[in-house]
């Protein structure tokens, strides 16, 4: 089954970084976010990956189309040109880098790959910027199991900030730094679509967010894997930092 990963977008708010680069381009522990992305889907044995390229695909090209000799020891025989290759990556992935326009909506990406997913009855697709430990092998079962056309994983985000409980009195009853939302689902990506998904969607101004999946809704082809672990995407540099963080402590939940 293949995985679709957008990453065309503008990272707009993230924009220290991405001035430079594509936002699945930013690091945490020196490798792109979209590494980290592909890791959570390569640890459920999927390993093909469509990815949707956009603003500064070329970026995104270069790293894959050298990522082979970055990641190995290498012998160049002068005199041939020829190259031997020594302690070479552990990624077993097929990567197609498909550019799908610079300002394309998230939908239009989608409906640009149409012929790259011809075979697929079923597919994945995420974000190029969010980490989780979602069960993959889970997501998939659940989704095969209801018969309809899409998936989206529902998550409880982190409060961005502290949250306090006050009383009438105006006394702090309870602080709790960065809990989990204790109410109210959102959309965390890591979706899985049947090829009908095409129908839905228009043309490269179609966002995906909106009428496919408010319609998809609507005619109850839309159901909810509910997530309760770990989920973070990265918006802001703050976002980055805590990333960053939990990598340096040995702690990045979606690695494990």
């Amino acid at each position: 089954m293949k995985t679709v990963i957008l990453c065309g977008g503008l990272g707009t708010r993230l924009s220290e970084e991405t001035h430079l680069k594509p936002k699945p381009m930013v690091e945490i522990g020196g490798r792109p976010i979209l590494w980290h992305v592909m890791k959570v889907y390569e640890k459920h044995g999927n390993h093909d990956f469509v990815l949707a390229l956009g603003y500064k695909g070329e970026v995104i090209k270069d790293y894959f189309l050298n990522y082979h000799a970055r990641q190995s020891d290498i012998t160049v025989k002068l005199k041939s040109g020829n190259l031997d290759f020594s302690n070479p990556t552990s990624e077993d992935w097929n990567v197609s880098l498909i550019d799908t326009g610079a300002k394309t909506m998230t939908g239009g990406r989608l409906l640009r790959l149409k012929s790259h997913l011809v075979n697929e009855e079923t597919f994945m697709l995420t974000y190029g910027d969010g980490v989780s430990d979602v069960n993959i092998e889970d997501l998939i079962k659940f989704h095969k199991s209801h018969g309809k056309i899409a998936t989206v994983t529902a998550v409880r985000p982190p409060v961005r900030f502290g949250e306090l409980l006050i009383n009438n009195n105006k006394k702090v009853e309870q602080f709790q730094e960065k809990p989990q939302a204790a109410e109210g689902w959102i959309n965390g990506g890591y979706f899985v679509f049947e090829s009908k998904i095409f129908n839905y969607i228009e043309n490269d101004s179609t966002l995906l967010e909106r009428e496919p999946l408010e319609n998809l809704a609507k005619s109850g082809e839309l159901m909810a894997f509910q997530h309760s672990g770990f989920w973070q995407c990265m918006d802001t540099i703050r976002d980055k930092e805590y990333l960053q963080e939990l990598f340096n402590n040995g702690n990045a939940p979606w690695l494990k």
